[in-house]
């Protein structure tokens, strides 16, 4: 946190000169946090690139004052965050090959022990339930669960009071413990 608010200061101080250490403190996270809600990797650097544009066109048009009170993380998530729906808005269908599983996925299982192979299936199962998570609740857990945020900055992100910030990721995860139960019954994850 005071790294951050350091950070804002020394933006505030020299845009040009002090964006780059901004892009090298939060590329990883931004593209993760992209990367778990679109689950592309070219999408997903295609998103952070863009939420960085965003962020330092409107980082211009700010005061200094501006720049230095601002909370970076949460706001260059909500960037991200709203940078991932324009993509989702705008994207083509993806087209799957009908014949299952890439190959070296299945050679690959085959020759590691089975627990890893277990565990492996289950967090895809997972990330595929994630994945099918209504928008609400997949960002709420994202941010919370995997980002590690504190509802505070996932409300800041989100645009929403603290309490429905909690409330959505408290649903998404009773929606994923369902689901993940009901998949038990049924020898699935």
């Amino acid at each position: 946190m005071r790294n951050e608010s350091r950070l804002a200061a020394a933006l505030a101080d020299d845009l040009p000169g002090n964006f780059e250490r901004a892009v090298l403190t939060f590329q990883d996270r931004l593209f993760a946090f992209s990367l778990r809600l679109i689950r592309s990797a070219p999408d997903a650097e295609e998103i952070t690139q863009d939420a960085f544009v965003r962020a330092y066109r409107a980082l211009e048009g700010y005061s200094p004052e501006r720049r230095r009170s601002l909370a970076l993380r949460p706001w260059l998530y909500r960037i991200a965050l709203n940078a991932s729906r324009n993509h989702v808005r705008r994207r083509r269908p993806l087209i799957v090959p009908l014949d299952g599983d890439r190959p070296e996925m299945a050679a690959d299982a085959g020759s590691r022990p089975p627990a890893l192979v277990e565990r492996a299936e289950r967090r895809r199962d997972l990330a595929a339930l994630v994945e099918q998570l209504p928008e609400r609740y997949r960002a709420a857990i994202i941010l919370r669960h995997v980002e590690g945020l504190g509802y505070a900055e996932i409300a800041a992100i989100l645009g929403q009071p603290v309490g429905t910030a909690k409330a959505n990721a408290h649903r998404g995860l009773l929606w994923l413990r369902r689901r993940l139960e009901a998949g038990d019954k049924e020898g699935r994850p």
